[in-house]
């Protein structure tokens, strides 16, 4: 019934005769929330590269709300809605949230401009808008180099929404957090695909549960199932491949 927001066919990228993505086919709706999990190897961050123009692509396509993405920039691509949140969160340390956000809102408008002109009234409402939905209002105007791992992860998303991405590509969002700054960020996530269609890459398996809606498992750059968490950690391919061998075949050895 929805419209597929994303469509990837045959998707092929080599390396040197490596491939790293072999004849990946991929889709999914919008105002979807996705989770792709898969061992290291087993091409996620390809995938996300090639979704973002960062690679080209040896053989296939990605088709972004009905259009090919094929020999776009990067920054074409953003501009048409994609968003990507990487491992490692990319702020400016030395500006409070606010003044991050307010970067990001106008992308037009640099560092200089940021610290010493006034903001608009609309962008103002927008920025406070976002400080609110990351969590971050009480500490909107400290350095955000003295914001914690998890704070810096919530304000590059912040970062993002304030594109108005259609489609939100987030890498690992809860690696080195805390207990409760992962249920924060599962709570996030879950409650920006109200509003986006959101493309999450994870290792915890737990945190996966938190906020899978269905989950595409990679393995050989190809999809080898997809499914609920608890279709694919029954899946014997999976147990066979990534989540290790079943309980009673440990208990044999």
């Amino acid at each position: 019934m929805n419209e597929k927001i994303l469509e990837i066919e045959d998707l092929t990228v080599s390396f040197d005769g490596f491939k790293a993505l072999n004849g990946l086919n991929f889709s999914m709706d919008a105002g979807e929330l996705r989770v792709i999990i898969g061992a290291n190897g087993a091409g996620k961050t390809t995938f996300l590269d090639v979704i973002t123009g960062k690679v080209q692509p040896t053989e296939g396509r990605v088709i972004f709300k009905g259009r090919n993405l094929r020999q776009l920039s990067e920054h074409q691509i953003v501009r048409l809605g994609i968003g990507r949140k990487f491992q490692t969160p990319r702020v400016y340390l030395n500006l409070t949230p606010r003044e991050n956000l307010e970067l990001s809102c106008n992308r037009k408008k640099n560092v200089f401009l940021t610290l010493f002109q006034r903001t608009p009234v609309a962008e103002k409402r927008t920025v406070s808008g976002l400080l609110e939905t990351i969590g971050l209002i009480a500490k909107a105007d400290i350095a955000a180099g003295l914001l914690s791992h998890g704070e810096k992860q919530w304000l590059e998303i912040g970062m993002l929404l304030a594109q108005s991405p259609d489609l939100l590509l987030v890498d690992e969002p809860v690696a080195g957090l805390t207990d409760e700054e992962t249920a924060l960020t599962g709570d996030l996530l879950i409650s920006l695909a109200e509003s986006h269609s959101v493309l999450v890459i994870e290792h915890d398996m737990e945190f996966v549960r938190q906020i899978a809606r269905k989950v595409t498992v990679l393995h050989q750059g190809s999809v080898l199932c997809e499914g609920s968490m608890d279709e694919v950690q029954n899946d014997p391919r999976v147990i066979e491949v990534y989540l290790g061998k079943p309980e009673n075949e440990h208990q044999a050895a």
